[in-house]
């Protein structure tokens, strides 16, 4: 592998989003990089029950901002992480996202907590490792 200053790991509160933080505090310990946590609320998805009340809004943000604080106390202190929070269609976003930070690797769990979990097993994740603009690691 290159140097990888700038790792981003997507969260959304499942186990194996817990792992890939796992996975990229042993990247970073040895490369001294640093770890940026992103949560996309899926708003595309929520917007399906017509309007979106403040109410909801502001329940999701609360949730992400939660998600985000528990990945990110994952993390050594030594470490230096950035947490972040977007809205939108989650594989555009992390992919987005990813280019936008300039990351050079991408640590995402195989699969998350969608709404329809039997469905689309691992459909962000695929998406990632197709289009993302660096490597891509899945974690199991």
């Amino acid at each position: 592998m290159t140097d990888i200053k700038r790792i981003l790991v997507p969260v959304d509160g499942s186990e194996t989003s817990d792992r890939a933080i796992d996975e990229a505090i042993k990247i970073a310990e040895v490369y001294n990089s640093d770890i940026h946590i992103l949560y996309v609320a899926n708003i595309n998805q929520l917007a399906i029950n017509a309007c979106l009340s403040d109410a909801i809004l502001e329940a999701v943000t609360k949730a992400g901002n939660e998600i985000l604080e528990k990945a990110a106390s994952k993390v050594p202190e030594k470490i230096n992480v950035i947490t972040t929070s977007e809205t939108g269609s989650p594989s555009v976003t992390i992919t987005d996202f990813a280019d936008e930070i300039k990351a050079d690797l991408v640590v995402i769990g195989s699969r998350g907590l969608g709404l329809v979990k039997g469905v689309l097993l691992g459909s962000v994740s695929q998406y990632v490792v197709e289009h993302a603009p660096c490597p891509a690691l899945v974690v199991k």
